[in-house]
């Protein structure tokens, strides 16, 4: 991402105060300009983490609200689509084809991402290839308007879109990025893995040592970043992910997870009319689920590395589209 390497010197006239940020100089007045509540957070910026005010107020200057933004987030959500509507529309020929193509290009990253951190190469594709189709789907919101719309006009969620706001700041003056020129989703997600501003200061790495993290343009960078996001949050290297069960008798849906959160186990499951189709442990905690399947009715035990990839996307669906578009990937390259 070339903003990574000539930000600095681009703007080295705006640059100084340690610890400021420097932007472009204003064009004409922004839709916050004047704005209170944009006060408040500059001088919260300048107090809390020693930002130049003026140079945030020149910030701001630029920043537009955008409707579009407020209207999709604010949109009902839509009915839920069954498991057999759902799975196709990112189990593809064309998104696996795509995947192999990614993995033969960063075959040496992606084996030196699992041989560190233990997850699985499918897995890290999978992620990619189901965010954004491999780079090509990043979205085209600057992601400092998307911030600012939604901390400052979306109310129901502003805590969590002005504490991503901070962390977009923090990360453009810790990463040498012009604010102005990050593009990302209406929400403010990033780059091929699509990272929210607080996800990349946790987990990303500079997993090239080029001394910049940039998940837009890189994608080592971008394949060590998921993979680090996979390990911080639990992932167990060889433990399977999900186990498809039969079941029998009345009290099966009585083993059904309310939410993501695992509440029973094997044997508890096993109980209740459950049996695992591979060998497992009873005292395995379970993400129990069912799912419309074009054949009827599926129900699944999602195990511990099935509830670390729903960390990465709260939704059983998405989480199942993940893991059998990484078996997919296995399987065809085992083809080829």
């Amino acid at each position: 991402m070339q903003v990574l390497r000539g930000w600095a010197a681009r703007n080295s006239r705006l640059i100084g105060l340690a610890g400021s940020l420097g932007v472009i100089a204003p064009v004409q007045a922004g839709d916050y300009d004047a704005s209170q509540p944009v006060a408040d957070f500059v001088a919260g910026m300048t107090r809390d983490y020693g930002f130049a005010s003026e140079q945030l107020t020149t910030l701001f200057h630029e920043v537009e609200r955008k409707q579009a933004i407020l209207d999709a987030i604010s949109r009902p959500a839509e009915k839920v689509k069954p498991w057999k509507d759902y799975r196709p529309i990112f189990i593809t020929d064309a998104r696996v084809a795509q995947g192999l193509d990614f993995w033969r290009q960063h075959e040496d990253a992606l084996a030196r991402a699992e041989q560190e951190y233990g997850v699985p190469a499918q897995i890290i594709v999978a992620i990619i290839g189901v965010e954004t189709f491999y780079g090509r789907n990043t979205g085209n919101y600057r992601v400092i308007d998307a911030l600012s719309t939604l901390c400052f006009d979306y109310p129901a969620r502003a805590p969590f879109f002005c504490q991503q706001l901070k962390e977009f700041l923090l990360l453009s003056r810790e990463e040498q990025v012009d604010p102005l020129t990050v593009k990302g989703s209406y929400a403010g997600a990033m780059g091929l893995p699509q990272f929210m501003p607080g996800s990349f200061r946790a987990y990303a790495v500079d997993f090239d040592n080029d001394g910049h993290i940039d998940i837009w343009g890189n994608p080592v960078d971008a394949i060590g970043s998921v993979a680090s996001y996979f390990k911080r949050h639990g992932w167990t290297p060889g433990e399977p992910v999900v186990s498809l069960a039969t079941t029998r008798g009345e009290r099966v849906d009585e083993g059904l997870t309310d939410g993501l959160d695992p509440v029973k186990n094997v044997g508890e499951l096993r109980a209740l009319g459950w049996a695992s189709s591979t060998a497992l442990r009873d005292d395995i905690p379970v993400t129990a689920f069912r799912l419309d399947g074009e054949n009827g009715a599926e129900y699944w035990m999602g195990l511990p590395n099935f509830f670390v990839i729903t960390r990465y996307n709260r939704s059983v669906m998405y989480s199942m589209a993940v893991y059998q578009l990484s078996d997919l990937l296995v399987k065809a390259r085992g083809n080829k």
